[in-house]
């Protein structure tokens, strides 16, 4: 276990580029409780879990305590520590910026029209 990053740095460059929509810190609650903290009423998201690598820790640690899907989604960030919503008409930008700052990032999924809530694929 280690103290987690500052994301100070790469947040004050994205909302300086105006890139970003929303932010949306994952802690205690995974992405299934702290994504739809930022989403506007009307909106939900789609999580496509094959979007990145999870860390072999949760996958052990799944494994060990023999925890569903869901309760690992609900409970862990698996690996993403920070969401930015970013418009598609700026997702290039938004990657660029991240790639020079050598910041590894993710395309994760989507907004789409629901009840402030995440789904997975």
């Amino acid at each position: 276990m280690r103290t987690h990053r500052s994301y100070l740095s790469i947040i004050r460059k994205l909302t300086a580029a105006g890139v970003v929509r929303g932010m949306a810190h994952i802690t205690g609650g995974g992405i299934t409780e702290n994504l739809p903290r930022i989403l506007p009423r009307g909106t939900a998201a789609v999580v496509d879990l094959a979007g990145w690598t999870v860390p072999p820790l949760f996958e052990h640690l799944q494994h060990l305590g023999n925890v569903e899907q869901d309760e690992m989604l609900r409970t862990f960030n698996m690996g993403i520590g920070l969401i930015a919503v970013v418009p598609a008409e700026q997702v290039k930008k938004a990657k660029a910026l991240l790639d020079r700052a050598n910041e590894r990032h993710h395309l994760i999924g989507r907004i789409i029209r629901g009840d402030r809530r995440v789904t997975y694929n």
